[in-house]
């Protein structure tokens, strides 16, 4: 559902994944046509409810404001849910206990967030504080495109085009470029005070450039470090290292595509990508738990 960036590559994962069948895509009316020359002979609907045959996971490829509309539906008709979902914080913990009943009493399953931050970074991040409990974890983003950044500033009236990057700053805090294209009719400072005033931007530190065309500016990749320098057994000094470049988009997509396999073996719920055994993500997971040990 969602056929942006994130969604075509859901979309094509899906189709290469040897154990999953592509439905069939849901989108807005005003897209239909462009989506079904992309992907010829899949069924492109309005509804889920218009799919030829009802689906057992929906992968969520919205932005992250319209999961709470979307998935409690979903979930209440019997169908799983993924999504991506990276407001941190109380709206990531009230989404789990908003969609956690409503999975239950429908005997559904929602694995949310599941994607390269949150998801898998996070996972690392609990790793490393399994191996080291005492201690700090340091994470830097960028410099690149921040997804869901990117969208939240498209959504303003006044904006035509945005484009938002994370780029490195003191660990945990994250600096942000915005980038914005401003239609006809609108002011330039009015419109950035009022995306300033979002919640995606409003506790960072964020340089805003008016621009006659983002699309130059465009490279999906990003990056993102991982340091923990901590304690084991008592022991200091243990220094722990994540360091990763990767298309955003399409490596959110297939973590998302991960989820939709392993969330078909939940029992009814909403969890983490932490909660979910690492083998349930995996096509063959028993074979690598061979090969790994």
């Amino acid at each position: 559902m969602g056929c942006g960036h994130v969604g075509q590559y859901s979309a094509r994962a899906t189709q290469l994944a040897p154990d999953m069948e592509l439905t069939g895509i849901i989108e807005m009316g005003c897209r239909l046509d462009e989506i079904r020359c992309m992907f010829s002979g899949i069924p492109v609907v309005e509804s889920v409810e218009e799919l030829p045959e009802k689906p057992d996971v929906v992968i969520l490829g919205v932005p992250s404001r319209t999961v709470i509309e979307t998935a409690p539906k979903l979930l209440a008709a019997g169908i799983r849910t993924v999504d991506a979902f990276d407001m941190h914080g109380d709206p990531f913990l009230n989404l789990r206990e908003t969609l956690g009943p409503i999975a239950r009493e429908n005997g559904s399953a929602a694995i949310m967030g599941a994607g390269v931050d949150p998801g898998v970074s996070t996972i690392i991040r609990s790793i490393f504080e399994m191996w080291a409990p005492t201690g700090l974890t340091y994470v830097t983003y960028g410099p690149g495109m921040s997804m869901g950044h990117t969208v939240a500033a498209k959504s303003y009236a006044g904006v035509r085009n945005a484009l938002s990057i994370t780029r490195p700053g003191d660990p945990g805090c994250h600096k942000r470029d915005l980038y914005l294209e401003i239609a006809p009719g609108f002011e330039f400072e009015e419109v950035k005070g009022r995306v300033l005033a979002d919640p995606y931007f409003n506790h960072d530190d964020v340089r805003v450039f008016q621009v006659e065309d983002v699309n130059p500016l465009i490279d999906m990749g990003h990056a993102i470090q991982i340091h923990r320098k901590g304690g084991a057994s008592g022991i200091d000094n243990q220094l722990l290292s994540f360091e990763t470049t990767f298309h955003n988009p399409a490596s959110t997509a297939q973590v998302m595509v991960s989820a939709a396999r392993a969330v078909t073996r939940l029992q009814p719920g909403a969890y983490t990508m932490m909660e979910v055994p690492p083998l349930m993500y995996l096509l063959e997971g028993e074979r690598l738990l061979k090969r790994l040990f």
